[in-house]
């Protein structure tokens, strides 16, 4: 455990790390390592890999995935829609209060959670967009 955080410091600390994408990677690597030793059988894993029940009628990958109807998109679309006109003016009140808490550099959870009770989640990231910009994946 001891030799991680000297690799952490020999990359300038946790900055300097984080910078070269030395975490990243790292957990990366930990998780190939999980998965190939789950899929080989040298991590058993009772229920996944070892000690399977033998009359198990689902076969791997065979679940069928939950998809919204165009009816439940469209429905969802207009109560977002409605919710957004409904709270219009104590929206952009509650969107400048939190811009302006997070340029300032203030704790921004209560803000945050007065702006959750009349803004849509998409406005809210939105304004953490505008401000902070956009994240991009260091590849």
């Amino acid at each position: 455990m001891l030799v991680e955080f000297d690799r952490i410091s020999e990359r300038g600390g946790v900055l300097g790390a984080m910078e070269t994408g030395y975490q990243r990677g790292r957990i990366q690597d930990e998780s190939m390592l999980y998965e190939h030793r789950k899929h080989d059988g040298s991590l058993p894993i009772i229920g996944v890999n070892t000690f399977r029940a033998p009359d198990a009628t689902t076969a791997r990958g065979s679940i069928a995935l939950a998809r919204a109807t165009e009816a439940e998109k469209r429905s969802q679309l207009d109560r977002v829609r409605r919710f957004q006109a409904e709270h219009s003016e104590e929206a952009q009140d509650a969107l400048a209060r939190l811009r302006q808490a997070a340029t300032s550099g203030e704790n921004i959870f209560a803000v945050l959670m007065d702006a959750a009770r009349v803004c849509s989640l998409g406005q809210v990231t939105d304004a953490f967009c505008e401000v902070g910009g956009q994240y991009r994946r260091n590849v």
